[in-house]
């Protein structure tokens, strides 16, 4: 588990995940012993916790971290947090990978492979139609699906957004599986709502979610609220144009809406929304330069 070196390959594997574990009990002592770290550590502490502080780090994981985020680690087996580890291995996710999925979600590292893990893999399988030699790519996109519960989060949501008309599953499972992990009641509807609020219908909403499916991954103070003052009281911008070009709210409101406003307006012209933040920088100097658009 703790041996993260150049000489693993990064192929994913096919061997069963029992193999990998074994593998990497054989040099476990002797790693962790000879790392400059082991005789530092207090002597105070367990061997065993010694070691599985030790095993964190050589991952590239923050072990406090990791402990204050799931305190469960502390008395969780080496052996446990290995067959998690080879279970991972198993499914193609591959070594390079593990610290920043286990730095994200430590919670991970005591899920229970029969009941948890294993079955979050069977929904993206059968239910998101998501072959196994890709499972590497919607895991490292959104390592929270590990420890989402299928009964009472992801199937639910799966089915609320295919209700609602998301119904493209790659789509779905490659760009925005965050959405899964979303809760329904507190996070999803009340976004549908405050679009609604600004004076879209549910249809106009939902056809602009359907065109920009992130939408519903941004955050309404964080996000959508300071960007559309933004549109309205300062570019004068209507409704009608951020219905037509939903995807102004995925762009950088101080590093790109605003900096492209201030030059559109000293150039004296006029650009649709998508025009203007859509281009190159390239192709953006160039249609002020021009004094491509309409004239104030």
């Amino acid at each position: 588990m703790c041996s993260f070196s150049s000489s693993h390959s990064h192929r994913p594997s096919t061997t069963p995940f029992n193999s990998h574990q074994s593998n990497t009990n054989t040099h476990l002592t002797s790693l962790l012993q000879t790392h400059p770290l082991y005789p530092l550590t207090t002597a105070r502490l367990s061997l065993q916790f010694k070691e599985k502080i030790l095993c964190l780090e050589i991952m590239g994981v923050d072990a406090g971290k990791a402990l204050s985020q799931n305190p469960a680690l502390t008395t969780a087996s080496m052996e446990s947090i290995q067959s998690i580890i080879s279970f991972l291995l198993s499914k193609d996710i591959q070594h390079k990978d593990i610290p920043r999925i286990i730095s994200m979600c430590p919670k991970i590292l005591t899920s229970d492979i029969n009941s948890q893990l294993d079955p979050v893999f069977d929904f993206l399988s059968h239910d998101l139609k998501v072959p196994d030699h890709s499972f590497r790519k919607v895991i490292n996109k959104c390592p929270y699906l590990l420890t989402a519960s299928v009964v009472d989060q992801l199937k639910p949501t799966l089915f609320y957004l295919r209700r609602f008309g998301l119904k493209d599953l790659k789509a779905l499972a490659y760009q925005e599986p965050v959405l899964l992990v979303s809760s329904v009641e507190k996070s999803l509807i009340p976004k549908l709502r405050y679009l609604e609020s600004l004076g879209f219908s549910k249809d106009e909403v939902k056809d602009m979610v359907l065109r920009c499916p992130s939408l519903l991954t941004f955050n309404i103070e964080v996000n959508f609220r300071p960007k559309f003052e933004y549109l309205v009281g300062e570019m004068g911008k209507k409704l009608k144009e951020l219905k037509e070009f939903p995807q102004y709210f995925s762009f950088s409101l101080e590093n790109r809406i605003k900096p492209r406003h201030m030059e559109v307006l000293q150039s004296g012209i006029n650009l649709p929304l998508s025009l203007m933040l859509k281009s190159t920088d390239q192709e953006f100097r160039e249609l002020i330069e021009q004094g491509v658009g309409d004239i104030h």
